[in-house]
């Protein structure tokens, strides 16, 4: 199956579980930190400047973003989690969502988390990695910001990447570039694999 990614469309936001779609096309999920440029590493994927918002404001997705991809398959933006602007009602309900999301295991078919390649994770991301480990589905990680680094220090990065959010030897960890684009195949590969795998 060939995907154009240029097709690709907003479908709508989820505030509650009932809003998500359950129309059996495949989902591939995308969390991070707030700052960590998620918006970001979508547009590149989809080589699109402003597709999926790029908030000013770290912490403007409060919704479950949904994206149909060539009518093939869903990117799905969940909230960006461990912002500190945001009252402890909303941290409270981004936390529901998240959790009624991943509780119905028949949603995501891969889940992407994104973190900041020159930082060691904190303990938001730690949390994430447990959510995406515990649904029994196929994740990755993404290390972005890979152009922030210099060359010598990439291996040691990605080693205590992967180190600090235990990852087992399968769980792929992709540095990445959303600026520079490195990275950008391997992870197109890896979603088109699994978004035609479970069709």
């Amino acid at each position: 199956m060939s995907v154009n990614l240029q097709k690709a469309e907003f479908v709508r936001s989820a505030a509650k579980a009932g809003d998500f779609p359950r129309d059996r096309l495949p989902q591939v999920a995308f969390a991070g930190r707030s700052n960590v440029g998620k918006s970001s590493v979508i547009n590149r994927l989809l080589n699109r400047k402003n597709f999926a918002r790029v908030g000013a404001a770290p912490g403007k997705t409060t919704h479950i973003n949904y994206f149909l991809i060539d009518g093939a398959f869903y990117l799905v933006d969940l909230p960006g989690y461990g912002y500190a602007k945001v009252s402890q009602a909303e941290k409270a309900r981004w936390g529901r969502l998240m959790e009624e999301w991943f509780a119905d295991n028949s949603l995501m078919t891969l889940g992407l988390m994104i973190v900041d390649a020159r930082h060691k994770p904190t303990a938001d991301d730690c949390t994430m990695a447990e959510f995406f480990k515990n649904s029994g589905r196929p994740f990755a990680v993404v290390a972005n910001k890979l152009d922030k680094l210099r060359k010598s220090d990439i291996e040691p990065n990605l080693a205590r990447i992967r180190e600090t959010l235990e990852l087992d030897e399968p769980v792929k960890l992709i540095p990445f570039s959303a600026e520079k684009g490195d990275g950008k195949q391997e992870l197109l590969n890896l979603i088109l694999e699994h978004a035609e795998g479970s069709v």
